[in-house]
């Protein structure tokens, strides 16, 4: 079968010939449908983050996948139910106690394999095998869209984190600052504007189609080589909530100044090493005595995945046409991993929904 994968050594991901899986007990057959591609993908591609599977020297990629139960194999799945995976399996050593709890997302990178990222192969292939509980089912009217599910799976559980860090107290957010207007950072635009005021910080000139979707959704273009993140707060006004989605590591620091008081930054990028000053003592003043907090978060586990549904069924259509902005055929795949000023959010189509 068709698959996408990056072999050990290269710089570009390639269209291989794979054995199709065979389920093993418990687990389902998935024919693909459509698989997003994001900056993680572009990490793994380049080696700067994730890694093969143990002993192979080749990684399918893609972990934003939705597809169609080929074979139910005995689970209580029905063939042709639409499905979205999660991303996170056991390690090598097998299940572990963030498992046996049902916690996979939060356990640290040693305790966990990424399908896609790191160690497990991914779902950019025309097949792949899954086990059912790691299967969320999607209604079928949202077939199209469901490689989307898992990247708003991933703002559900930052900003069930930022919640539950306020929850000793009354706590009633009216301002959100999004760091990033990259594809993460415009579907949580999305999901925040309907509650409170939001701006929406990065670094591009106008025209653009990203500071386009932020003005249509309601929410406000900050332009940072304008006006920094701790200068937000005496250009504009302080946020109850930071998001942050740029892997830019002065951000972690800066936000706790954007902040106000009472709020709580969620951190969700990535950041290559990087030593820099900052002070610490005022920082640490400025949580202290403000009642300030600072989250960080990565996966998600099945129950952002099914609150991730409901939003993704909530976002309004002329978002979701402008904010995909490609959906390339297997036989054209690279297509969906080209970067430019015009694209946003990318998929490969392996079948029609």
């Amino acid at each position: 079968m068709d698959a996408i994968a990056i072999e050990a050594g290269a710089d570009r991901p390639r269209l291989l010939d794979v054995p199709r899986p065979d389920p093993a007990p418990g687990e389902a057959l998935v024919r693909t449908l459509r698989v997003g591609v994001d900056g993680t993908d572009h990490e793994v591609i380049a080696g700067h983050h994730g890694g093969m599977p143990a002993g192979e020297d080749y990684l399918v990629l893609g972990h934003e996948a939705v597809g169609v139960v080929e074979d139910p194999n005995g689970t209580d799945l029905d063939r042709g139910d639409v499905v979205v995976p999660t991303v996170r399996r056991p390690p090598p050593s097998g299940p572990n106690e963030y498992f046996e709890r049902g916690e996979a997302d939060m356990a640290p990178p040693e305790a966990t394999v990424e399908r896609g990222i790191d160690g497990a192969h991914g779902f950019m292939s025309e097949y792949f095998t899954s086990p059912a509980d790691c299967l969320v089912p999607l209604p079928d009217e949202l077939a199209s869209w469901g490689f989307l599910v898992e990247p708003i799976s991933i703002s559900e559980k930052a900003l069930e984190l930022a919640r539950a860090s306020r929850s000793s107290f009354t706590w009633d957010p009216e301002t959100a600052l999004v760091l990033g207007n990259g594809s993460l950072g415009l579907v949580t635009v999305a999901m925040l504007v309907d509650e409170m005021d939001v701006y929406c910080l990065g670094r591009r000139d106008r025209p653009d189609p990203t500071i386009d979707i932020v003005e249509s959704l309601g929410g406000t273009y900050v332009d940072s080589r304008e006006t920094p993140v701790p200068e937000i707060p005496s250009v504009h006004e302080p946020a109850d909530l930071v998001y942050e989605a740029t892997g830019y590591a002065k951000h972690a620091f800066e936000s706790i100044e954007a902040l106000a008081p009472n709020g709580v930054a969620a951190l969700l990028g990535v950041p290559d090493p990087w030593e820099f000053e900052v002070d610490g003592g005022r920082l640490h003043e400025e949580l202290v005595m403000n009642n300030k907090a600072v989250v960080g978060s990565v996966n998600s586990g099945p129950r952002h995945f099914r609150a991730a549904i409901e939003t993704l069924a909530a976002l309004p259509s002329w978002f979701l046409d402008d904010f995909v902005t490609t959906v390339a055929p297997v036989d054209d795949f690279a297509a969906a991993f080209e970067r430019g000023d015009a694209t946003i959010k990318t998929a490969v189509a392996f079948d029609s929904p």
